[in-house]
């Protein structure tokens, strides 16, 4: 089986555009969308996003969102105020810590066979990239960024 997984870290308005977000985060997006740059009526995408991701290869999702929460920490009271703001403004939750992975893709990564021990047979079945955790400083900047955790699995 082959996998292919990443994280992201979004904030998502109907009103404020990304641009505005990156100012009052004090943090530029590495990905953005722009509400109704795809079809104006009804718009699509639905909303403004700005987005800091992961996709670095080889490593497992914690390893992926330790890195991500890693780059975010200094803007976790900016993200939270802006969180706080937009919630109450738009009567719904607009900050989420996504996680995309998608099972028996072609350009996914092959399961490792190799053993770390050679009086040890690795099973197949049990990809090197599967399983995950949140610790404790993911959880608190989540709670502290009024975040939501969205896991998407694709096969």
């Amino acid at each position: 089986m082959r996998v292919r997984q990443y994280v992201y870290f979004a904030v998502k308005s109907e009103t404020l555009d990304a641009m505005a977000m990156a100012t009052r985060i004090g943090l530029a997006p590495d990905e953005i969308a722009v509400r109704g740059s795809h079809h104006a009526d009804p718009p699509r995408p639905v909303v403004h996003v700005w987005k800091v991701v992961c996709r670095d290869r080889g490593i497992a999702v914690d390893e992926q969102i330790a890195r991500l929460v890693e780059r975010l920490t200094p803007y976790t009271e900016a993200i939270g105020a802006l969180a706080e703001e937009l919630n109450r403004g738009e009567g719904c939750s607009t900050v989420a810590l996504q996680v995309v992975r998608i099972l028996d893709t072609e350009d996914g990564e092959d399961e490792d066979l190799t053993s770390p021990n050679p009086e040890f047979v690795r099973l197949a079945g049990q990809h090197q990239l599967l399983g995950w955790h949140l610790d404790r400083r993911t959880m608190q900047f989540l709670i502290s960024t009024h975040a939501e955790l969205d896991v998407d699995e694709y096969g």
